[in-house]
């Protein structure tokens, strides 16, 4: 009879574990315990304010590896010693705001003589650079005049939301190959000492992020920016789970001071 009971009781805490469980407590669902599914909407959300940056400039160089040499120096004419040379480069920017400003890194466009956009909706748009800290490593560039219709500006997230765990999404220009998702957590906040820039205060993430998504957008799962892509730490030259972002607010405060 004592095991008949024991049974039936075992059976009652399996049948009906809110009738046993503390008072007001309730078993958990599927939904409680499963993660995002998407993000999807964070991304359609973000992803009309991240642009595709190209640049060129014009360098001189001497056009032979001899010219110096004092031996050969002497068969060259003077003018074969200076030929010009088109250096391109590409990046990413993240338009902040509707009157056509975007925020990039520095060392995207340093020096650059043609800087031009590939939007999202593959519009090609010229830009010009209104100015750039190379402290901070943060670059202000502005659309023409007339491009400036249907610009989505993104959302910047407040300093005080961004937490370590949280989970973060990095789009860019990787490689060139166009525009990019890669997803990760924030691994650590304040980063600094690392001889990269003079000021350094750096979100670190181990969301992809390699040569191409510079100056692209780190934002939350709401779709809203918290860093400026600018770094990695790599051996090999792609990523290895150590990439750096320029909190949002520190790259907003510059551009206001641009």
């Amino acid at each position: 009879m004592i095991s008949l009971g024991l049974a039936l009781a075992l059976g009652m805490v399996f049948l009906f574990p809110e009738k046993f469980g503390p008072s007001g407590s309730k078993p958990l669902t599927l939904q409680q315990t499963q993660g995002v599914g998407s993000y999807a909407d964070a991304v359609s959300l973000a992803s009309a304010s991240v642009v595709n940056i190209y640049t060129s400039k014009t360098v001189i160089r001497e056009s032979h590896p001899l010219y110096t040499d004092p031996l050969f120096k002497k068969f060259f004419r003077d003018n074969t010693r200076l030929a010009p040379k088109t250096q391109t480069s590409l990046g990413s920017g993240v338009i902040v705001n509707n009157d056509g400003y975007i925020l990039t890194n520095n060392h995207v466009i340093a020096n650059a003589d043609q800087i031009e956009l590939l939007m999202p909706d593959g519009r090609q748009l010229n830009a010009t650079a209104i100015g750039a800290d190379p402290e901070t490593d943060i670059a202000v560039l502005k659309v023409e005049q007339a491009d400036q219709q249907k610009l989505a500006s993104i959302t910047i997230a407040s300093a005080e939301s961004v937490r370590v765990g949280d989970v973060v999404l990095a789009i860019g220009n990787p490689f060139g190959v166009g525009q990019t998702v890669t997803q990760g957590i924030i691994s650590a906040t304040g980063r600094n000492q690392l001889g990269l820039n003079t000021f350094e205060d750096f979100i670190q993430t181990d969301a992809a992020i390699n040569p191409g998504n510079s100056g692209g957008a780190l934002i939350n799962s709401q779709g809203q920016l918290v860093g400026i892509n600018t770094a990695i730490f790599s051996r090999s030259g792609g990523s290895q789970g150590i990439g750096f972002a320029i909190p949002a607010s520190l790259a907003s405060n510059v551009m206001n001071q641009i």
